[in-house]
């Protein structure tokens, strides 16, 4: 890849990040901000914090294809691009079929929509595919620059890997929450993942990855909180961002929990960067 990502990024919420943040990311040394919650249209947020820094990328993740039509999207990103070459990474994904009542044969779409993107000229180096299961990790490394899953343990980062194979990018969310009181810890966690047991394709995944109907009934059990939001002390969590990349990520992406997420991303920075 030309874009150069660093091994550790953050991920916010697209209507959480600004000029602010994004410069203060990048003041710590990581390499990316990711945006989640779709953001699409013009990718004018995209932009704004690719203005207010210098060396920072910037990554969706993702675009949902239902929301945004690819030939919209290949206008931003080729906008964004001219002006901040190499410094934008675009993610895109087929999102939920609880969230998108057009949510048909997500493969297929996701098949045409990188079909429009060629077309209109958008690198596959430049985009990367959400991706969980085999088919679309697959298709992730055929079709674009590597697979950026969400929600996954390392045991699904070292599988990620024996399918993609060495070369496309790998870059895994991993939520923490910076604090020793495990409790407390794990109901900060459970407000920033039980959400995602509502979605199916999760669900699957996680079962997959060995969690039982105990561990994914209601909030979630101890035991799968502390899977996907890794908690205590700094160096506790950045031991457990380094078993992704240990287990073949190229890039792990921090989502810190809580009110206030700078204080988790200046402890690991001074732990990992």
């Amino acid at each position: 890849m030309t874009i150069e990502l660093g091994r550790v990024g953050i991920f916010r919420v697209a209507t959480q990040a600004d000029g602010a943040l994004a410069a203060e990311v990048e003041k710590l040394g990581y390499g990316a901000l990711w945006l989640g919650g779709s953001p699409g249209g013009d990718l004018a947020i995209v932009e704004q914090l690719l203005d207010a820094t210098e060396r920072l990328v910037v990554a969706t993740g993702i675009v949902n294809i239902w929301a945004d039509a690819p030939d919209g999207i290949a206008r931003a990103f080729h906008r964004i691009n001219e002006k901040h070459p190499d410094r934008f990474l675009l993610g895109i994904g087929a999102g939920h079929p609880e969230a998108t009542q057009e949510y048909k044969k997500p493969y297929a779409a996701l098949v045409e929509y990188l079909d429009a993107l060629d077309a209109a000229g958008v690198s596959k180096q430049s985009r990367v595919l959400a991706a969980l299961g085999p088919k679309v990790l697959k298709l992730s490394g055929d079709r674009t620059a590597g697979a950026h899953p969400y929600l996954v343990t390392p045991e699904h980062t070292r599988s990620a890997r024996e399918i993609l194979g060495d070369g496309p990018l790998l870059a895994p969310e991993q939520k923490v929450v910076l604090d020793t009181d495990v409790e407390r810890a794990r109901t900060t966690g459970r407000g920033g993942a039980s959400f995602y047991l509502q979605l199916s394709n999760y669900v699957a995944n996680l079962r997959k990855l060995g969690f039982a109907d105990e561990d994914l009934a209601g909030e979630g059990s101890d035991r799968l909180i502390d899977a996907l939001a890794l908690h205590g002390e700094a160096s506790t969590i950045a031991d457990g961002l380094r078993a992704h990349l240990d287990a073949g990520a190229d890039h792990v992406i921090v989502q810190a929990l809580g009110d206030d997420p700078f204080p988790a991303y200046r402890a690991l920075a001074a732990e990992l960067l």
